[in-house]
Parts: C-alpha cells; sequence; structure tokens
C-alpha cells in the first residue's frame, strides 16, 4: 500500500495502459479520479474492477484538451475527495490515424497535438494549485518521440516529443515546490492502440528485433507508474524514462 489514501487523477484511465494504472494505483491503496472519454463501457468495467479491490474511485467523462472540462474535472476531484491532489498521471492521447505530411491538413495536426501535448499542459496548469510538497505528475510520451515514430505518425510524435520537454521544465518549475514531473516513454506495449494502427507483420518485426524478443504488457507499464508514483523514486524528477524491452537506448 505504498499510495494509501493518496488522491490520483488519471486521465485515459478507462482502457489498454490506463486500465492497468488504475488497477494498480487501486491496489497500492489511492484514491481514485479517472477520467475516459469515447470508452465509456471499458471505462465502468475498470470502475467495477477498482471497486471490487476496495478502492474509492469515481469516473469522469470530459475532453482534457478542453480547458472547461478539465477545470469541471478537478471541481469534481475536490467535491468528492477533498481539496488536496497528490498523483496526476496524464494517459490521454492517441495517434488519431496515419497521414503523411501530405494527407494531413492543418487542423488535423492541429488535433493530434492538442489532444497529447495541450491536454498534458491543461492538466498541469489546473491540478497543480491544489498540490503540496511530495506530489507527483506522470506524463505519458512514447518511443515515437525519441525516434520520430512509425510511417505516418508524425504529428503524434512530434506531440509526444514536445511531452519529454514539458516535462522537463516542469521538473525544474516545480522541483522547488516539492513536486516531483516525470514521464514514461512505452515502446511496442500489447494494446488496442497497435491493434488499430500497427499492422501485424511490422508488430512481429519490431518484437522480433527488441532484446527481450516480445511486445511489453500494460501491467508492465502500470508497474513503473506505482514506482514513479512512490515515495520510493523521491529523487527521481524530470526523468524521461524508456520501457521498450531494450529496443532502444537513451
Amino acid at each position: 500500500m505504498k499510495l494509501e489514501n493518496r488522491v490520483c487523477v488519471i486521465t485515459g484511465g478507462g482502457r489498454d495502459i490506463g486500465k492497468s494504472i488504475s488497477l494498480k494505483l487501486a491496489q497500492e491503496g489511492a484514491k481514485l479520479v479517472i477520467n475516459y472519454y469515447g470508452s465509456q463501457e471499458s471505462a465502468e468495467q475498470t470502475l467495477s474492477e477498482v471497486k471490487a479491490i476496495g478502492a474509492e474511485a469515481i469516473l469522469f467523462r470530459g475532453d482534457m484538451s478542453k480547458p472547461e472540462e478539465v477545470q469541471a474535472l478537478v471541481e469534481k476531484t475536490k467535491a468528492t475527495f477533498g481539496e488536496k491532489i497528490d498523483i496526476l498521471v496524464n494517459v490521454a492521447g492517441g495517434l488519431v490515424a496515419r497521414k503523411t505530411v501530405d494527407e494531413m491538413d492543418p487542423d488535423f495536426f492541429d488535433f493530434v497535438v492538442r489532444l497529447n501535448l495541450t491536454s498534458t499542459f491543461l492538466l498541469t496548469k489546473y491540478v497543480t494549485p491544489h498540490m503540496d510538497s511530495g506530489s507527483v505528475i506522470i506524463n505519458f510520451s512514447s518511443q515515437a518521440g525519441r525516434d520520430g515514430g512509425g510511417p505516418g505518425a508524425s504529428a503524434y510524435a512530434t506531440a509526444k516529443g514536445a511531452v519529454m520537454t514539458f516535462t522537463r521544465s516542469m521538473a525544474k518549475e516545480l522541483g522547488p515546490k516539492g513536486i516531483r514531473v516525470n514521464s514514461l516513454c512505452p515502446g511496442m506495449i500489447s494494446t488496442t492502440f497497435h491493434d488499430t494502427f500497427t499492422k501485424d507483420e511490422a508488430r512481429k518485426n519490431v518484437a522480433g528485433s527488441t532484446p527481450l524478443r516480445r511486445e511489453g504488457a500494460p501491467g508492465e507499464v502500470a508497474d513503473a507508474v506505482a514506482y514513479l508514483a512512490s515515495d520510493e523514486a523521491s529523487f527521481l524528477t524530470g526523468v524521461n524514462l524508456d520501457i521498450n524491452g531494450g529496443l532502444l537506448f537513451s
């Protein structure tokens, strides 16, 4: 119970990696606000499983790229669990579609950036006033932010690269307040993201090129989040932690 009674907001917490994080932090004793937007059925199932563990939790549906909906999330969190927020995990994001520069228009590029980067900024802006010393922010970048991503992923990779830089900036800005800010950079993790956007042959090739010869599991990412959120990582900030089975070193 490393996180007993700590209030945690998880954006994109209803499915895949977000769901695994919700369950892991619930097991560690956190009180959860699980945000979702388009995956209501999965989010409700996640909430049911979290409550079965014995954790306190609520769902909040909202688009985290919109300031007013982020502010509503914060107000709901305060009304449910009190003024203090201890942990923020910014999972919400996505590739949306694979498009080359020729294929994408400015609106598409802006949408992908808002989904992945602006949402992280907005949550940080509106949650940190309710954080005390010892609080933690964990952002989600991607291996794509390191290497530019696969075909048609330039908008996504650009946004995720910016998340890494934003993480470093916030570590400097919020460090004097005792708030730690880190991010995770997952590689090939077995999720519906890759079921949707990555061909089976490409997945097999990537797994075969990885030193551990496999894809990662969402639970392995959740374990890393739990560590970064805990006091065991109390002197880690500004870290962009790779979790890719050794495929890419940084």
